[in-house]
């Protein structure tokens, strides 16, 4: 009988890949030993890329009410939208926004952007991702405030950032 599986059941046995009673075991068989995702980590395969653009009150007050923005003055200079990821986020903040009050973080999905989205070598040579087109408000997952305490940006705390 042809397996239309990943791997075969008799094979997943041999491997211990199959259902069992040990816990340290991975199930990826349904009962009837067809292939299936391994639902203990489903959360990792639906895990999205977020992407942080940080945007003045001005900024943030004219893309929300047209609902469309090619960026902040030194993106329209550059010819694309700076986005930072969450790890260079506070750093971007810091460098660029120290001090400033009455700012807005906003977050998007990577993924959406498709071609539009390059990752180019920027500072430190690390990689940041540059919007090569107009940043919609139907393209934000979510927009919060960004305090900024004693000199001191206050990132989300459910944000993962350094």
């Amino acid at each position: 009988m042809p397996y239309d599986d990943l791997i075969s059941p008799k094979k997943a046995r041999k491997t211990n890949l199959c259902n069992t009673d040990d816990n340290r075991t991975r199930r990826i068989f349904t009962s009837d030993n067809r292939f299936a995702l391994d639902l203990t980590d489903a959360a990792r395969h639906l895990t999205i890329m977020l992407i942080y653009k940080i945007f003045r009150a001005d900024e943030w007050a004219t893309f929300h009410k047209t609902g469309e923005t090619l960026g902040a003055p030194v993106d329209l200079h550059d010819s694309f939208i700076h986005f930072s990821t969450a790890t260079q986020v506070a750093e971007t903040a810091a460098k660029h926004f120290a001090g400033a009050a009455g700012l807005m973080l906003l977050a998007c999905d990577a993924d959406q952007f498709g071609d539009n989205l390059k990752w180019e070598v920027s500072r430190g040579d690390d990689l940041f991702p540059h919007l090569f087109n107009s940043l919609n408000m139907t393209d934000i997952i979510w927009a919060k405030p960004l305090p900024c305490i004693d000199g001191q940006h206050q990132f989300p705390k459910d944000m993962s950032c350094a």
